[in-house]
C-alpha cells in the first residue's frame, strides 16, 4: 500500500464517484417523472390486468386512443357515469368523461428521459475516462495494475445505463402500432360497449341509455362518496337509536 501514491487513490476515487453520480442523476430524474405521473393520475389507480383506470369512485376508465407522436395512451370513462358524479366538479368540467394518460413505453424513452439518461452515459464516460488516463502516467506497475482494474469495474458498472439506452428506441416508427380510420375505430367502440354490456358491469349508470343518476339499490349507488355519507349517516342513527334506549331505560328504573 506504500508504493501506491495519493494521485493514484484519488484518480481512482474520483473515477468511481463519477459513476455514483452518473446513477444518482438517473435516479432521480425517473423519481421526478414518476412523481409527476402519480400527480397527473389525481387518485386514479392503473390496472395492468386490465389495461384500465379505477377512479377514486370505483369508476372503470377505459382505452379510448393512442398518440403515436408523444407515445400516450388516453383512457376515458363513461360519459353517463362521469356526469351523474357527485364529485364531477372537483374532478372534470368535460361532459364526455373524464380522461387519463398513460405513457406505453418504460424508461427512458421518452424525450426528457433519454435526455437525462444522456448526461448519465456522459458522465461514466468521464469516470471511465479518469483513471484510464491516469494509468497512462503513472510508473510504477502496482499503480497502473491499480487504475486499470478501477477503470475496467467502472466500465462494468456503466453498461447497465448504456445497454437500456441502446434498447429504448426514440423512433415511435420503430414500434409496430396499428393506426385504425375513423368508421373502424367507432366500429370498435360500439363491439366494446355491447361486450361491456353484456359482461354486466357492476354500473348502473352504464346498463342504463337515459339516467341522470346512478341506480340506488338496496340504499346502496355505484359511487364510493354516496356509500360513505350514507354509511355516515346510518351510523348516527344507530348511535341516535341507541342513546335513545338508554334514556328510556334509565328512566324507567328510575321510576318508583
Amino acid at each position: 500500500m506504500a508504493q501506491i501514491g495519493v494521485v493514484t487513490w484519488l484518480a481512482a476515487g474520483y473515477g468511481v464517484v463519477l459513476l455514483f453520480v452518473a446513477y444518482g442523476i438517473d435516479t432521480m430524474a425517473r423519481r421526478a417523472a414518476r412523481k409527476v405521473e402519480d400527480q397527473s393520475a389525481g387518485g386514479f389507480v392503473y390496472h395492468e390486468e386490465h389495461d384500465a383506470w379505477v377512479c377514486p369512485e370505483d369508476q372503470w376508465l377505459w382505452p379510448q386512443s393512442f398518440d403515436p407522436d408523444n407515445r400516450v395512451m388516453r383512457y376515458r370513462g363513461s360519459p353517463s357515469v362521469c356526469n351523474s358524479c357527485p364529485v364531477k366538479s372537483t374532478c372534470t368540467t368535460s361532459s364526455s368523461g373524464r380522461e387519463v394518460r398513460r405513457l406505453v413505453d418504460s424508461w427512458p424513452s421518452s424525450e426528457s428521459a433519454r435526455f437525462h439518461r444522456a448526461i448519465a452515459c456522459c458522465i461514466t464516460v468521464l469516470a471511465v475516462a479518469w483513471p484510464g488516463a491516469a494509468a497512462l502516467t503513472r510508473s510504477s506497475t502496482l499503480e497502473t495494475a491499480v487504475l486499470l482494474g478501477v477503470t475496467a469495474l467502472v466500465a462494468l458498472g456503466s453498461l447497465p445505463l448504456w445497454s437500456h439506452l441502446r434498447r429504448s428506441p426514440a423512433d415511435p416508427g420503430a414500434i409496430f402500432v396499428p393506426i385504425q380510420s375513423l368508421d373502424d375505430n367507432v366500429q370498435h367502440r360500439e363491439e366494446a360497449a355491447r361486450d361491456l354490456v353484456r359482461r354486466r358491469t357492476s354500473y348502473a349508470s352504464d346498463r342504463r341509455e337515459d339516467a341522470p343518476a346512478p341506480e340506488v339499490i338496496g340504499r346502496r349507488t355505484a359511487y364510493s362518496s354516496d356509500r360513505r355519507q350514507e354509511e355516515a349517516a346510518l351510523e348516527l342513527i344507530r348511535k341516535r337509536a341507541a342513546y335513545s334506549s338508554d334514556r328510556r331505560s334509565t328512566q324507567q328504573g328510575g321510576l318508583p
